[in-house]
């Protein structure tokens, strides 16, 4: 039987035919680790382009550790004490252009081209502050009508416990994970906002993407140019009321290239599940989009009908409501990695 490596191989990514597996950290001895700060020289706020020039340039399977940022005046209240130098010296020096974001990056990947495709290997998420902020915004979130009314509000996170006690009394387990982690949208698009998510993943808000998890993002422009950013100590399945408890985060990640394997949409591999996603002003064609990237993985998968995808997904993928907060509102499809492991592992 055939070893199994801690990246795809290019023959699994073409047939997409990824045996179940669990994705663990690999040895920091076989490839270079590279560290980026976050500072005013090594980040952007609120927008992705890709004619931001890249702060680091790195080599296909490299690790990168990421500083990430979170939060300008008005989000944190105002007060700066708590903030580090370099977060004070960003709000201080830059400002947000058109989105809220403070982004880590790009980090440009030697030899990447259009028509690749990242892998976004997730091996560490850290929490670096002890405090958390909420934000709503009038005509925002899920139910605007309701909240017509500017809200800002502090939290105390507890590292140790990795818990968030709220004011009125409840507790929450904290689940990092980063909100955007994006490519560089294709140059003909100019800037864009940090807000919507797209073909280039960015604020997908998909509270799967835990460490141990892999993100396929499509190359959309040479050197992929990745960014990290929008720290989130936990959120629930939609971003109801606009934010999650953003805060700031260090993160450790894996940069694996396939060469000349096109994507046209990101999508997953936690270590439990297989996930799709859909993006759209309409959750509806959403939720569509995700379902149709779902049928397709599942056919290059297993050899399966079409209508045997579809059979199988309303019998086992559970259509999640990733965010309805970002302009373009998200779906997720999941289905569990061991309802195919024999279909899989069978296949031609």
């Amino acid at each position: 039987m055939r070893a199994v490596s801690n990246s795809y191989t290019d023959e699994e990514f073409t047939s997409f035919r990824f045996r179940k597996r669990e994705i663990g950290p690999t040895c920091c001895c076989r490839m270079p680790t590279h560290f980026l700060k976050s500072n005013v020289d090594t980040v952007h706020w609120g927008h992705l382009s890709a004619a931001i020039p890249a702060k680091l340039t790195i080599d296909p399977g490299d690790r990168v550790v990421v500083d990430t940022l979170s939060g300008g005046r008005s989000d944190i209240g105002g007060d700066l004490s708590n903030l580090t130098p370099e977060h004070r010296e960003i709000i201080d020096q830059l400002s947000p252009f058109p989105g809220p974001h403070i982004l880590t990056g790009p980090v440009a990947v030697r030899g990447a081209a259009v028509g690749d495709t990242l892998e976004v290997r997730i091996v560490d998420v850290e929490l670096t502050a002890d405090w958390g902020y909420n934000i709503m915004r009038p005509g925002r979130g899920a139910l605007p009508e309701e909240f017509p009314f500017p809200r800002q509000q502090l939290f105390s996170i507890d590292r140790s416990r990795r818990e968030v006690d709220l004011p009125w009394g409840a507790t929450l387990p904290l689940r990092p994970f980063f909100g955007i982690l994006a490519v560089a949208p294709r140059a003909d698009v100019g800037t864009v906002s940090s807000i919507p998510p797209g073909e280039f993943g960015g604020n997908l808000d998909n509270k799967e993407l835990v460490p141990g998890t892999s993100l396929f993002l499509p190359v959309l422009t040479p050197g992929a140019l990745f960014s990290a950013g929008d720290g989130h100590a936990v959120q629930g399945d939609g971003e109801m009321d606009l934010t999650a408890l953003e805060t700031c985060m260090r993160g450790t990640f894996d940069l694996i290239l396939h060469k000349n394997r096109q994507l046209a949409f990101p999508r997953a591999i936690t270590p439990t599940h297989y996930v799709t996603m859909g993006c759209d002003e309409d959750l509806d064609v959403a939720a569509r989009m995700a379902s149709d990237h779902m049928l397709d993985w599942l056919q290059q998968l297993t050899g399966w009908r079409r209508e045997e995808t579809y059979v199988f997904c309303t019998f086992a993928c559970d259509l999640r409501v990733t965010q309805l907060v970002n302009v373009k509102k998200g779906i997720h499809a999941m289905v569990r990695r061991d309802f195919l492991a024999n279909s899989i592992e069978g296949a031609a």
